[in-house]
């Protein structure tokens, strides 16, 4: 009975956990737009799609300037020299775009829920956590993920959206932490 009452609180824990942290991310992409920095409007965007399409011939993220790979030390020093005080860009471009929702919103899901499992997992191990500690450590746990991709990223790259990266970050997990801390503490 013991192992499937734990069996229990880990799934009911990561099922819940899972729908809050998607309907954040789900509200910060849309009825909030927090990620509008990252997704600029220019009204230039149909002339400058045809033009890449005329230029990418496949998929793929790309930096500019960059060097061609097996360059020697001394192109891919000249090509930074040279680059230095000038515009850059990053790229990510698709020869087609797939507007179609369903997968996507499914895959979504059940990423945010195999995360709050894994959370709960984590959680359930400690030695009679209380409701402060299970919610700090699941605001940590959001704040690791945000400084190894997204801030790690924004110092190289200075990309749009980072204060939105932040919030996601810890209003979600701390979302998801407040409800695993109500399910999870242990009584005394």
């Amino acid at each position: 009975k013991n192992k499937t009452d734990s069996m229990k609180k880990l799934l009911i824990g990561a099922i819940v956990g899972g729908f809050i942290a998607f309907a954040w991310q789900t509200l910060s992409h849309t009825a909030l737009n927090l990620h509008r920095d990252a997704e600029k409007y220019t009204p230039k965007q149909d002339s400058i799609l045809a033009f890449l399409s005329t230029q990418l011939s496949e998929d793929g993220d790309y930096f500019l300037p960059t060097y061609p790979t097996g360059a020697s030390n001394e192109e891919i020093q000249k090509i930074i020299t040279s680059a230095n005080g000038k515009p850059w860009a990053k790229i990510s471009y698709h020869r087609s775009w797939d507007t179609g929702m369903a997968a996507n919103i499914i895959r979504g899901l059940l990423v945010t829920i195999i995360m709050a499992l894994m959370l709960t997992w984590i959680l359930m191990r400690l030695d009679a956590p209380s409701f402060r500690t299970i919610l700090t450590a699941s605001i940590f746990v959001g704040l690791i993920g945000f400084l190894n991709f997204p801030y790690a990223n924004f110092t190289w790259y200075k990309t749009g959206g980072i204060r939105a990266d932040m919030a996601d970050a810890v209003i979600m997990w701390g979302a998801c932490g407040a409800w695993l801390g109500w399910w999870l503490r242990k009584k005394d």
